[in-house]
């Protein structure tokens, strides 16, 4: 006959596993949604990084622009 103390769990151990996984459950919400204020905060970065680059960019073209067209300016030739 098979010993019933061996197929028995403690109730201290039924109890700190419940309460893990209620404190886990509980966590999970508030983890969600410090991943996604990250996540939303990273793309604002980028947006504004790209931004800048591309006004950046657009500055180069606008000074090549008119040093073309001081240059035709002054050599007396239409761009």
């Amino acid at each position: 006959m098979p010993d019933s103390s061996a197929t028995t769990v403690n109730g201290q151990i039924t109890d700190a596993i419940t309460q893990t996984n209620v404190k886990v459950l509980g966590e999970a919400p508030a983890m969600a949604v410090g991943s996604l204020y990250q996540t939303i905060s990273n793309s604002v970065a980028m947006a504004a990084a790209n931004a800048v680059y591309a006004q950046q960019q657009a500055n180069v073209t606008y000074q090549a622009a008119t040093t073309m067209a001081v240059s035709s300016l002054i050599n007396g030739t239409a761009a």
